[in-house]
């Protein structure tokens, strides 16, 4: 795959110069890190929708939603995201996963002709046991207190949100794989 990378590496400056790669997919399907291993190798930049808030208001996004609430958040989101989508470079976007699930926002980045949105699918499973350790880092699960509770939860939530989702151009199944081979999936199947 190493030489796969580096022919689609030398490539994707002539392809993709203003093109956008936006990463949706639900809270601990690896999108920040996917994204920024995926800017690094396509040598462009990587902007982690959640990090740029955090800078914007200089609160943690949990301190936003104690102290703002989730209104406002959602309306950061947003004008942050288009923000970034209509800067005139090349850049991956690692998105909140409730991001595509709130207003028209999945329509607005679909509508953008230089975006490419990838959905990083992965199990309930998988997602129990990635975020059954993050739940006081994440303000929408940091209120329960098992993993039963927790499992419920996510599966409640990929059930309202799995609409938005499958509307992504690609879908990445995420579990069992490490983050070098996701990428390499990322670029062989975009290039």
């Amino acid at each position: 795959m190493k030489k796969n990378i580096s022919f689609f590496f030398g490539l994707h400056n002539q392809v993709i110069s203003s093109m956008k790669i936006v990463l949706i997919g639900y809270m601990g399907s690896g999108k920040s890190v996917i994204g920024s291993g995926l800017a690094k190798v396509l040598s462009t930049s990587f902007y982690d929708l959640d990090a740029e808030i955090e800078k914007e208001e200089s609160l943690s996004i949990a301190s936003v939603f104690v102290e703002k609430g989730e209104i406002y958040f959602r309306k950061k989101e947003r004008a942050t995201l288009l923000r970034l989508l209509v800067q005139n470079n090349q850049s991956i976007i690692a998105t909140g996963g409730g991001t595509p699930c709130y207003g028209n926002m999945m329509e607005t980045i679909l509508s953008k002709p230089d975006v490419i949105v990838i959905y990083l699918k992965a199990s309930l499973e998988t997602l129990t046991q990635r975020l059954s350790d993050e739940k006081e880092k994440r303000p929408l699960i940091a209120h329960l207190k098992t993993e039963v509770g927790l499992n419920d939860f996510i599966r409640k939530h990929l059930f309202e949100r799995n609409f938005y989702y499958f509307q992504a151009e690609r879908t990445i199944n995420v579990d069992d794989k490490t983050v070098v081979e996701i990428v390499e999936e990322i670029v062989v199947d975009l290039f």
